[in-house]
């Protein structure tokens, strides 16, 4: 098994990280360390622990950008399973021992993960908090699935995945948003199945520089044009009418990028009767009960997206179309 590491300026924590992954129960493993461009001390620290242990293997390179260094990491991986690690978190001694079990005992999995924790030096923000705990949730492939249009489901640093998945489907990509989210959304496109092992085994280091916090590509912008192409490759493209629930901040911005990409948008529906009658987009703003001359329409090319970000609203949402018949995944998808 192979544990894929790219590294830059990541002296102050490279430590800890390189210790947790050599005190896996789990010993049959290389560490494939990709230094891109490092200015610090993290190349001594990378060449002081593979003299000590000579499952590290290091590669510096130039600064290649995260995508480079992660597909030349991929390229230089040996083993068939990859295991996804950042520099400055922490695995759980068991982590690759239970992912590669996981992925040993069932050959349909191409993509595993595990729940994880995250933690920070200033305190984790409750927003945070609430995102790990929709991550955890979601276990089985059939939840993984489900949900991926709301946000990324699989945490990248805790992946570990078949490496011919990953090449198969032509690696990292650089579309100027999240690497990892536009990959698992291209895997979940071509049919390859998740999954996680239902236990905390990775800590999820949060700071104010992390590249989630900074980088552009992981702004939310981004992230909404990232759904709205795999979206419209997939879904949305098949359908020849299409309703958006929700005309907040949230419909109004995901309406936007689907409309660019073709999409046949026919009507928003609010649950706000301020709202109701007006036009958004060039469509109508409904009520939920003007659902119901759509609903005859059901598998002949109407789809309804539920776009709505406020807590506890999807989970509303959800119920009140599952109890009229919809069927989530094939009338309608969930998206944030």
């Amino acid at each position: 098994m192979s544990v894929l590491l790219p590294v830059r300026d990541a002296a102050d924590h490279l430590e800890a990280c390189l210790a947790s992954l050599a005190a896996q129960s789990f010993e049959d493993f290389e560490i494939v360390a990709i230094d891109d461009g490092s200015t610090d001390m993290t190349a001594e620290i990378l060449e002081a622990w593979s003299r000590r242990d000579t499952r590290l293997r290091v590669q510096r390179t130039p600064p290649v950008g995260l995508v480079g260094a992660l597909n030349l990491g991929l390229a230089n991986c040996h083993a068939e399973l990859v295991a996804r690690m950042d520099a400055d978190d922490r695995a759980h001694p068991e982590r690759l021992h239970r992912q590669v079990e996981l992925l040993r005992s069932d050959p349909s999995l191409s993509v595993v993960a595990c729940r994880v924790e995250h933690f920070s030096g200033e305190g984790v923000q409750l927003g945070l908090r609430i995102y790990e705990a929709w991550l955890n949730s979601l276990v089985s492939h059939e939840e993984i699935s489900r949900d991926r249009f709301v946000e990324s489901p699989i945490p990248h640093p805790a992946a570990m995945y078949r490496r011919k998945a990953i090449v198969a489907s032509g690696g990292y990509r650089d579309r100027g948003w999240p690497e990892d989210y536009d990959l698992w959304l291209r895997l979940a496109a071509d049919g390859h199945r998740f999954g996680k092992v239902p236990r905390v085994l990775h800590y999820w280091r949060d700071r104010a520089d992390r590249l989630t916090r900074t980088d552009p590509r992981y702004a939310v912008e981004r992230f909404l044009e990232c759904k709205a192409e795999h979206l419209a490759l997939g879904p949305v493209g098949a359908c020849r009418e299409l309703i958006i629930w929700g005309s907040g901040p949230t419909g109004r911005r995901l309406s936007k990028h689907l409309l660019r990409r073709g999409a046949p948008l026919t009507a928003f529906v609010d649950i706000d009767p301020a709202k109701w009658g007006r036009t958004v987009r060039g469509v109508e703003v409904i009520p939920p009960s003007g659902l119901e001359p759509f609903a005859v329409r059901r598998g002949e090319g109407l789809l309804l997206l539920a776009a709505v970000s406020s807590r506890g609203a999807r989970a509303k949402i959800r119920a009140a179309l599952d109890s009229n018949g919809w069927r989530e995944t094939v009338d309608y998808w969930c998206a944030a």
